[in-house]
């Protein structure tokens, strides 16, 4: 049960209501937010809807009465359950049990209001003139319906808010627990607390998953996943930054570099609140952060409009909007790294744009004064000639930022300038330092320059979020990498320090990934080839208050061991909400792939509750026989890819066998490390198996995704040439 309260209702438009010829209309005045409110309410929609439009003929069959009868059975039933879930929910949250109990009341009184009038098999009323029922009280049953739909309603936006209390909780949780280890002066106090702040962590990360997910709104689902983007990856950031100022506490560098993961986390871990809360910080609306193809689009939908209303735009107000979207242009024109053949076909191709809203302004008046066929059709082609125009704007706009964005991903491929800084550091050669983080804040300004651009060309409000991102993230990193590179020179022989500069090179070299995606995903919106995407949902869940880890008793492991394990648990989990997300998108829950996948993503999830001392798994013995049958199912999802791919053509087949070859010599080795003898050393094969696991857990995701694109790129060939069904792909028959 979850959504949040706000000022609408259900179904494609966002609004509870039903309609029908009888009069039945409903609108809860609640906002639906989420999906599995949705989902929970479009049945008893359905069912209600049913009853209210029998139609109202003198004569009706058994058959009939029978019908009507069984569906107000059935929403009497339905609604006895749902008041169950409800009355326990209300039993845990005691601030919002009065309000939950009332509304199960209503919902109760109206389910048994509905399955009176519609009982026909009284026996003291053999025939149905002789009572009242639903065909002699229509009004009754609408008023009923009403009761019925807005109480449940209610329930439900209430135990929404119990989802939202949860991840508050959780979030002040993981906040408070930062803070004190900003604080911490000792390695064993910062080992004991990093493992409590993971525990929190992984927690958070399902919470915030789930909500993400459940979202309906496409740009705050965006916004949570940048949010918890930030959140995952700065996760081990904070563990290296803060070690290494534990190890060289006098170090300005190291200090800074630290500071600068603290507030990045803590800034995510607000927006995450401003989302799940619906508080819209200032500047949000700001029309000055609309981009270029957004402008454009609703610039087109007001002239086109023009047919329709002659008086619906002011001339001033269609020139003032086609002047922003040109301002927003200077963006690509003023850039240093557009092509002189670019900037010159983006401003004559402006010119162009405004003399042709002039031409469809004089149009436009001489249409207001005189209304003839002829002028309608001149209004017409000045339509048609400036949308042109802006057409072939957004095409040239669009090749300018992803030509640049992908000759710079190219450039930059080898990374040259991190290892450069790298061995730099290594060396202590302050001088070279010097050098190399001019290269790489050159770099940074261009990746950065390149974002801004991305996102005027991005097509969708998901995807210019997500190239917000980007753009901060690089903005961040890059600083972090020197800062943590400084730090490394001044501390040559430092193991830590060198570890610290790894994970901020990796974070940006996984930055330069995720912008290749982002790049591919832009060009399928702007080429019409966007997929579509499934979210599933989520339910108030019983909060742990034991956040400890699991204690192996049959060896004495150091804080720093358990500190590791903690670790690996956390990224587990969050591979574990990875997958659950890439699963989702398959409409097929039974597909031998889905399958498979389900049942990894389950047990890697159980591995991650064990690692917290929580879940089924109690003894190192559970653990051990999980990892067998997790270890199996590996090969079995193999096996299911293999014959998945026979349908492939030979590239995309070849593609999809390389990722799985990757894949089964990790199921083998595992196998192979749970057989081996550590001598009641527990902790270092536990380790070593979740090490092993994560490894298996991120091919898993990435074999998923690519599954998935070939699927649907299967689906769209077969389905253009006739020679399968859509549903035969995913069933897997060649």
């Amino acid at each position: 049960m979850a959504a949040s309260a706000g000022s609408a209702g259900l179904g494609s438009a966002g609004a509870v209501h039903g309609c029908s010829p009888s009069g039945f209309a409903f609108d809860s005045g609640l906002e639906i937010k989420t999906r599995s409110v949705e989902q929970t309410l479009l049945p008893l929609v359905s069912q209600i809807t049913t009853l209210i439009n029998h139609k109202d003929n003198t004569k009706k069959s058994d058959k009939t009465l029978q019908a009507i009868q069984r569906v107000g059975q059935a929403v009497n039933l339905a609604v006895g359950r749902f008041v169950k879930v409800g009355e326990a929910i209300a039993n845990e949250n005691r601030d919002l049990k009065e309000e939950i109990n009332i509304a199960c009341v209503e919902a109760k009184q109206a389910g048994e209001t509905i399955a009176a009038l519609t009982d026909l098999t009284s026996s003291n009323h053999p025939e149905p003139g002789g009572q009242i029922t639903i065909f002699t009280d229509k009004a009754g049953v609408i008023k009923a319906a009403r009761l019925l739909l807005s109480s449940v309603t209610k329930v439900l936006l209430l135990a929404d808010r119990v989802v939202i209390k949860q991840i508050i909780t959780s979030r002040n949780k993981v906040l408070a627990t930062m803070e004190r280890l900003e604080k911490v002066n000792s390695f064993q106090e910062f080992v004991q607390m990093f493992s409590q702040f993971g525990n929190e962590m992984v927690e958070f990360a399902h919470l915030t998953g789930d909500r993400q997910n459940d979202l309906k709104d496409e740009k705050k689902k965006a916004k949570m996943a940048a949010a918890r983007a930030v959140l995952e990856k700065c996760t081990m950031m904070l563990l290296t930054a803060s070690k290494t100022c534990l190890r060289h506490p006098n170090c300005e560098s190291a200090h800074k570099n630290k500071e600068g993961v603290f507030n990045r986390m803590k800034v995510a871990l607000d927006k995450v609140i401003e989302i799940v809360t619906d508080c819209k910080p200032n500047g949000e609306t700001d029309p000055s952060s609309v981009s270029v193809f957004t402008g454009i689009k609703e610039f087109k939908l007001n002239i086109e409009a023009l047919q329709e209303n002659l008086y619906f735009q002011s001339k001033e107000n269609l020139s003032a909007t086609l002047e922003v979207i040109l301002e927003r242009t200077e963006d690509f024109t003023d850039s240093p790294y557009t092509s002189h053949e670019h900037r010159e076909r983006i401003l004559e191709l402006s010119a162009q744009a405004r003399t042709e809203l002039q031409q469809l302004i004089s149009v436009w008046i001489q249409a207001q004064s005189k209304k003839t066929k002829s002028i309608a059709e001149e209004l017409e082609l000045s339509t048609l000639k400036i949308s042109h125009s802006l057409n072939e704007l957004k095409k040239e706009l669009h090749s300018t930022a992803t030509q640049l964005a992908a000759d710079l991903l190219k450039y930059h491929a080898d990374h040259v300038v991190l290892k450069a800084l790298r061995l730099t550091g290594i060396e202590g050669n302050l001088d070279a330092l010097a050098e190399y983080a001019c290269k790489l804040s050159e770099q940074k300004e261009q990746l950065v320059e390149t974002c801004r651009l991305l996102r005027h060309v991005s097509g969708t409000e998901p995807l210019e979020i997500t190239c917000i991102h980007a753009e901060e993230t690089f903005q961040v990193t890059g600083q972090q990498i020197l800062s943590a590179a400084e730090t490394l020179t001044l501390h040559p022989s430092s193991k830590i320090a060198k570890e610290n500069l790894d994970v901020f090179c990796e974070a940006w070299e996984s930055q330069i990934s995720d912008m290749s995606t982002l790049l591919r995903e832009i060009t399928d919106v702007f080429e019409g080839r966007r997929g579509e995407k499934y979210g599933y949902l989520s339910l108030p869940k019983t909060m742990k208050n034991n956040a400890n880890l699991k204690s192996l008793k049959t060896d004495k492991p150091d804080s720093e061991e358990q500190a590791r394990v903690a670790r690996l648990g956390l990224k587990l989990g969050l591979l574990s909400s990875d997958a659950d997300c890439e699963l989702e998108k398959w409409a097929d829950r039974e597909n031998d792939i889905v399958r498979h996948g389900r049942n990894m993503s389950r047990m890697a999830y159980s591995l991650y509750l064990f690692t917290r001392g929580e879940g089924p798994l109690k003894t190192s013995q559970d653990l051990i026989h999980q990892l067998e049958v997790f270890a199996t199912e590996g090969l079995k999802f193999t096996s299911s890819i293999q014959a998945f791919s026979k349908q492939l053509k030979d590239d995309d087949k070849l593609t999809l066998l390389l990722e799985i070859n990757k894949l089964i010599p990790l199921c083998q080795q595992l196998q192979t490390i749970i057989k081996t003898s550590l001598q009641n050393k527990v902790l270092p094969k536990v380790d070593k198996c979740i090490t092993k696991t994560r490894s298996m857990m991120a091919l898993l995701v990435q074999l998923l995704s690519l599954c998935y694109k070939l699927m649907k790129k299967l689906q769209t060939e077969n389905v253009r040439w006739g020679s399968v069904t859509s549903k035969d792909i995913v069933d897997g028959k060649p």
